[in-house]
């Protein structure tokens, strides 16, 4: 039997087996911060920004990474210290942040890298999380699900027929083909296709994006995953909601990252604004999840934890697994009142890169279920804001105490359910 484990990313961990101590040890997030590299925000006001980052490169003498003129006007660059205070002083900065890794953070049990199934391709089934959140005539036909991630296998048999772009913000990645394999168990949950092969998805018409912001190690910047956020509210037009399993220590401001410099939670609202669904990742620290971002930016966010279930079914009658008894809260996930949904994260079989299958746990693997989720509420009521998108599952689904509850003393929330969509 394929070994479960946790897979989980974790923006700013110290090393590969101790991400419980990054929101708890400030000290954590210094060792991760990439000297000399700053994300620069542009005032809103910049009406060229590409040409204004040109012209400040050469002012300030300046090495640029990264440009955005989407979700940020700015720029990500390497920035030598001696210049740093007069491009904080430049009259075009609204603010500066630090650039940090970002990176997948291992495997919390210790039990090694996963093994995926090779091809040839296994004969189609419902894994039990896609039973548990109910199943539907809605396809989720022609609704665009954008994958933040290491990519998506763009050549899977189980994936090909629904990933219609991908984009990477990788150095030395022309596509959105993923060599890690995350993105890829990401994207089968979302939407792999109803056909005679391997698992199929939540939504299984949707169109998928591969946006590539990590790379074959799972590991990136801020300023790639935002360069990904600027690809996505580029294309808003056609994306209507994005996938972020990562996560990492942080807090939010409530205001969109403009009173504390945080440049991720201002590209965020930004795509937001412009009509793109970010249902993010509540994180596997066993803490709350409002030390940790961008979980806790639940002024634009969708924020999911897991759920152990064994068997596909509601009333705790399947057996333990690795993380709880069936339908309980899982061990390793992030709770809290930032919290607004939780599905299915334990022993999740999905696909994986080279063709494969692969069954891990997380509540990487429980935010899809939702980003799925979303799409089909999306195709049944067309012109659905976020907040309308997050209010609309809360209330469909599963009664509160039916699926699982948080430790005590925090804020509960209820397993989504797609069923009746």
């Amino acid at each position: 039997m394929m070994k479960t484990i946790l897979f989980s990313l974790s923006l700013f961990s110290v090393a590969i087996f101790v991400s419980l101590f990054i929101s708890r040890n400030s000290y954590a997030l210094e060792e991760n911060v990439i000297p000399d590299s700053y994300i620069v925000v542009f005032k809103d006001s910049i009406a060229s920004p590409a040409e204004v980052a040109n012209q400040m490169a050469k002012e300030h003498g300046l090495t640029l990474a990264y440009t955005y003129g989407h979700a940020l006007k700015g720029f990500s660059a390497t920035v030598p210290a001696a210049r740093l205070n007069a491009l904080r002083k430049d009259p075009r900065v609204l603010f500066i942040s630090q650039d940090r890794v970002v990176n997948i953070s291992g495997q919390a049990n210790g039990k090694g890298k996963p093994t995926p199934t090779p091809p040839p391709q296994p004969p189609q089934e419902t894994p039990t999380g896609i039973a548990r959140i109910g199943t539907t005539t809605n396809t989720g036909a022609g609704i665009g699900v954008a994958v933040i991630d290491t990519g998506i296998d763009l050549d899977h048999p189980d994936l090909v027929d629904n990933v219609v772009a991908g984009y990477s913000c990788v150095r030395r990645n022309t596509t959105g083909n993923d060599d890690n394999g995350h993105g890829s168990h990401v994207a089968r949950t979302i939407a792999a296709a109803n056909n005679s092969i391997g698992v199929v998805g939540v939504a299984r018409e949707a169109k998928l994006y591969a946006v590539k912001v990590l790379d074959s190690r799972g590991s990136g910047t801020w300023s790639s995953v935002i360069c990904g956020i600027d690809y996505v509210t580029a294309n808003a037009a056609n994306i209507k909601v994005a996938n972020m399993s990562l996560g990492g220590g942080g807090n939010s401001d409530n205001n969109c990252g403009i009173t504390n410099s945080d440049a991720l939670h201002k590209a965020i609202c930004a795509s937001r604004d412009a009509g793109v669904t970010y249902v993010v990742a509540a994180g596997n620290e066993t803490d709350n999840a409002s030390n940790h971002v961008p979980a806790a930016y639940d002024d634009a966010v969708i924020t999911v934890s897991a759920l152990a279930d064994s068997d596909g079914a509601p009333g705790g009658i399947g057996l333990a697994t690795s993380y709880g008894p069936d339908d309980t809260f899982a061990t390793f996930s992030n709770f809290g009142s930032v919290v607004d949904l939780g599905a299915p994260g334990v022993a999740i079989k999905s696909t994986w890169k080279n063709g494969g299958y692969n069954t891990i746990s997380g509540t990487s693997m429980a935010t899809p279920h939702v980003a799925g989720a979303a799409a089909l509420y999306l195709q049944k009521y067309p012109g659905s804001t976020w907040i309308d998108i997050r209010n609309g599952l809360i209330g469909l689904g599963e009664p509160l105490g039916a699926g699982h509850t948080d430790p005590p003393g925090f804020h509960p929330e209820r397993v989504v359910f797609a069923g009746s969509l």
